[in-house]
């Protein structure tokens, strides 16, 4: 993968050792202009425009290092975890359990609403929930949800394939996304077409596309075909069908997960430190 720049991303992911043990929540610049706030962890160098191409994106991880990948430290402070403890009075609490209660307020639909416009004007500001634990789980979920998106579940999807054409799964144009009967199907090919995708599946919403319509935009042939710009796998030809089947199940998940939050404001007070 060539990169134009890493900005101070070689400071998060500085070696293949710290993609095993590092996270990072990428959020929304100030001033993003995509529909709606977005954030989403990942473990690995994330592009400057991950969730929409009109917008750039700031990254938050947990851990940081030295350039050769010595010197690990924790992103979030002795006093954030301080003050956490103490308002909850739980000493339970870690600094991971925090990372991921943060991730799962910036998903909370109340919160995007009642900070929409402050998030267009500055970093997010984590309020303290009523229940720390049932985000801190949630989060959780997410967070492992999302960055192993590559090995989720796989939606049962109908596979209708052409009377007449050959059984082939790679994709070799564009992917294209129709209304059906019971929600939408995707044409992955002339031959093959996935069908039985939920409406809800396109509620999940990454900026200004959804994730199933990221997938089928970034997996798609453009111009002459060659190795390096080939979005199916070689040895695995169902790489493509599986990976929709996988965002499909993502979406409808991570919005069970958001869907099951207790109220965010049920009491007064916010913690003062940006996510």
């Amino acid at each position: 993968m060539l990169i134009n720049s890493v900005c101070l991303q070689h400071y998060f992911f500085p070696t293949p050792e710290s993609e095993q043990e590092n996270r990072v929540i990428c959020v929304s610049d100030i001033a993003y202009r995509a529909p709606q706030f977005s954030a989403l962890m990942t473990n690995c160098i994330a592009d400057l425009h991950l969730c929409a191409s009109i917008d750039a994106h700031q990254c938050f991880p947990f851990y940081t290092y030295e350039a050769d990948g010595t010197g690990r430290r924790e992103n979030i402070t002795d006093w954030a975890l301080a003050q956490f403890r103490a308002h909850y009075q739980d000493e339970r609490i870690s600094k991971w359990d925090i990372f991921y209660y943060i991730y799962a307020v910036l998903h909370h639909p109340s919160y995007r609403a009642r900070f929409a416009e402050a998030l267009k004007r500055s970093l997010p500001r984590v309020p303290f929930a009523k229940d720390f634990w049932a985000y801190a789980r949630a989060g959780r979920q997410l967070g492992d949800l999302h960055v192993n998106y590559e090995s989720a579940p796989e939606y049962k999807l109908r596979e209708a394939w052409q009377r007449g054409q050959p059984e082939d799964y790679r994709v070799h144009d564009a992917m294209k996304l129709e209304s059906s009967a019971d929600g939408y199907a995707l044409r992955i090919n002339a031959s093959l077409r996935l069908e039985g995708i939920p409406k809800e599946a396109l509620a999940y919403k990454l900026g200004n596309r959804s994730a199933l319509e990221w997938l089928i935009d970034q997996y798609q042939v453009k111009g002459e075909l060659d190795e390096a710009r080939d979005p199916n796998q070689r040895e695995n030809p169902r790489y493509i069908v599986s990976l929709v089947k996988r965002v499909v199940y993502l979406s409808l998940e991570t919005q069970q997960i958001i869907a099951s939050l207790q109220p965010l404001f049920a009491v007064e007070g916010s913690a003062v430190a940006h996510s």
